[in-house]
């Protein structure tokens, strides 16, 4: 099996259509989308995009989702207006969907064995995993992990990694990547592991998500212009402390 992994989309449509595109042409047997596809300034236009891919996807429940099911369920009135605002753009029926979303998923690969796919790790969708993770932490994550590759999201930056007789991977962020440079982020599984980079227009997304009215809008903005580079980004998880 083939499988193409998107991560981390954040409500960039653009971003993912022009990846979508590119996997339509790729043909892959089964396209993951690892978490966080929703939270970001088009959250309608994200779900009308990955509508049809209902019966080939599979979808896995990332922080993003796992908040906004929350904040759906039991908003408040003292809710920030970047929560508030993000509940009015999605609909009950968005709402269910995202809530229906997998802890993690299990597939064969081409070329590579069965692999584990989770948002942050599999004990936790708020565990940062990087190429430097100390290989003491990726013994604990790893506990009780079969499969021979595990794959994750969340940091935002791409790598690839053998530890502990394990392949350890993450595709990147196709919605707002650490990568140092812009561009859609992704990887193509099977038989080997193909990252890719897919161009789209970040000025023109720039533009549109202005005109969307999302709350803090700039501070995202300026994530998508000048995206914090890769060591910039590894060192800000690893600094973060896992407490479970």
């Amino acid at each position: 099996m083939r499988v193409a992994v998107l991560a981390d989309v954040h409500g960039n449509a653009p971003a993912l259509e022009a990846v979508l595109a590119e996997v339509a042409r790729e043909q892959p047997d089964r396209i993951v989308f690892l978490g966080d596809l929703t939270w970001g300034s088009f959250p309608a236009e994200t779900l009308a995009l990955v509508a049809p891919l209902a019966d080939q996807a599979v979808f896995i429940r990332g922080n993003a989702e796992r908040d906004l099911v929350a904040f759906y369920d039991t908003l408040e009135d003292d809710s920030s207006e970047r929560v508030r605002w993000m509940v009015s753009r999605h609909t009950p029926e968005a709402r269910d969907f995202l809530a229906g979303f997998r802890d993690s998923a299990v597939l064969e690969l081409d070329g590579l064995g069965t692999a584990l796919f989770c948002h942050g790790s599999p004990r936790s969708v708020e565990e940062l995993v990087t190429e430097a993770t100390p290989e003491d932490r990726m013994g604990e994550l790893l506990a009780g992990v079969d499969e021979d590759v595990l794959v994750t999201a969340h940091t935002h930056v791409r790598y690839d990694r053998r530890v502990l007789d394990k392949r350890t991977l993450n595709p990147g962020s196709v919605g707002r990547p650490y990568e140092g440079s812009p561009g859609a982020f992704w990887a193509l599984l099977g038989p080997d592991v193909d990252f890719r980079c897919t161009e789209y227009d970040v000025e023109a997304t720039v533009a549109r998500m202005r005109a969307a009215g999302e709350p803090r809008v700039e501070e995202m903005i300026e994530l998508l212009l000048r995206p914090h580079s890769r060591e910039e980004a590894i060192e800000h998880a690893e600094g973060v402390r896992f407490s479970g």
